[in-house]
This record gives C-alpha cells, structure tokens and sequence, in this order.
C-alpha cells in the first residue's frame, strides 16, 4: 500500500515531533492521576462493567502481538464517553499506567471537549488530539496529518470512522467519513482493530451509557485496501471499516434474539 499524503516539511516534522513528545510526557507523569480516577469513575461511580473482560483484554494483546505493522483502533459510537470505555475493555488501568506507550490517542470533538480550559487540560493529559468535525479543512487536515504521523512511528491512535455520535443507535454506511480512510490509505500496511461496543441497556445515542450498564465488545482486525485513488479510495476504505463495524452489530442483535 502505498502512501498519498504529501510529505512534511522537516520543520513542520520536528514541531509536531516535539509537540508529541511533550504530550506523551505529560500524559505519561500523570498516568496514575488521570488513568487512575477515569478507572475510578466508569467502575466505581457509574458502576460500567465489561462482560468477558478478561477475555477481550487477552485477545486484544494477542492481536497486538501478532504484528509489528502500524495499527489504528475505530469503534463505533454512540456515547461522549466511547473511547474512554472502548480503552478501559482493552486494558485495566494498572496495564495502562505500567505500558503508556500502548495507550491510544484518541481525537474526541472538540466542540465537545474542549471548550473551557479544564476540558483542555483533561484531554491534553490524556492523549487526545481534538478535532472540530466540519471544521476548515485546513484544520482537519492537520489532525489527521498528526494521527498518520503518530500511527508511522509506532504509536496507536482510536478514532470513530462514523462522522458524530449515531443518531439512529445503528451503524450506518452513509456514515463513513472520508478522514479515516485518508489515514489508512496514507500509512503502508496499516491494520485497523475494529471495536463494536454497546451496552445491554444502549437502545440509542446519548452523553452517557445508563448507571449499571454492562458493556459488551467485539473485536476484529482487517487492513482495508482500495484500487482506486484520492478522495474516492478514502472514502472506499471508510466505508470498508464500517461495514465491518456493521457486520459487528448484526452478530450482536443476532446473538440476544
């Protein structure tokens, strides 16, 4: 697979090398802190549990240990709280803090997320890279230009391959955003880890799953490929990963019916 995103310049490279390093080390430093009360909150106060945890987090490692190619994480989305979730299923707060470099960036909307300067601390702490979707695309492009960069040297990201939250509580393929698949398409043999998550008591989109709830999760890696170019092999990689998500979530639906 080939790369199609324009190479950066070397200052704009050691900017945004720098600019990473300084994040992961304060992501880092403060792992206990922040990974510790995020664990504290979903376990203890709204009382989130997993089911099968032990098994997704031992195929999650087996999967991670099958390949040293770059990997990118898409979940699907139906809560402001996914990706915090979606990590905490993968690994336990004690694997997260002992192993900070396996921890995914993630890029939560920013609109969302980032408007007052605690929300703006929370997310640099914990590995985000805020995204203002439908924002100028020069901005947009930016993100995702750090996430490629990122997933070339060796790091993993989590990103949502719907554009938003699913306003109908499904997977849907009119959803793909074209952003994912520039990522793929632009990263030689990128693997993606579809992640299919939902709650027993999740029947729609919302700010947050239900107190109490139990999360369900599946996995499967693929590595989407397209013939095509451009916009259109992005857009064609895009709808790959969630037709996958999709066929996630029928296999759910099917197995309480």
């Amino acid at each position: 697979m080939t790369a199609n995103v324009q190479p950066e310049g070397d200052s704009g490279m050691s900017a945004m090398k720098k600019r990473h390093a300084r994040q992961r080390l304060v992501s880092m430093v403060a792992g206990p802190l922040w990974v510790g009360l995020s664990v504290f909150v979903m376990r203890f106060w709204y009382r989130y549990r997993i089911a099968d945890v032990d098994g997704i987090r031992a195929q999650y490692r087996a999967i991670r240990a099958q390949s040293d190619a770059p990997m990118l994480i898409c979940a699907n989305h139906l809560t402001l709280v996914d990706s915090f979730l979606a990590t905490w299923a993968l690994g336990s707060g004690v694997y997260w803090v002992t192993h900070p470099d396996e921890l995914a960036w993630n890029t939560p909307e920013s609109t969302n997320f980032g408007r007052t300067r605690r929300h703006r601390l929370a997310i640099f702490l914990a590995k985000c890279i805020p995204i203002t979707r439908g924002g100028a695309r020069e901005e947009v492009a930016g993100v995702l230009d750090r996430v490629r960069h990122l997933l070339v040297n060796g790091e993993t990201a989590l990103i949502f391959p719907e554009a938003g939250r699913s306003r109908t509580g499904r997977v849907e393929d009119s959803s793909a955003a074209w952003g994912v698949g520039r990522i793929v398409g632009s990263v030689p043999g990128c693997r993606v880890l579809c992640v299919y998550m939902r709650g027993t008591a999740q029947e729609t989109w919302g700010d947050f799953p239900k107190a109490h709830d139990t999360m369900h999760v599946s996995m499967a890696c693929i590595e989407p490929k397209s013939d095509t170019k451009g916009v259109r092999r992005s857009r064609d990689i895009g709808q790959q990963i969630v037709r996958q998500l999709q066929c996630m979530e029928e296999e759910y639906f099917d197995a309480r019916q």
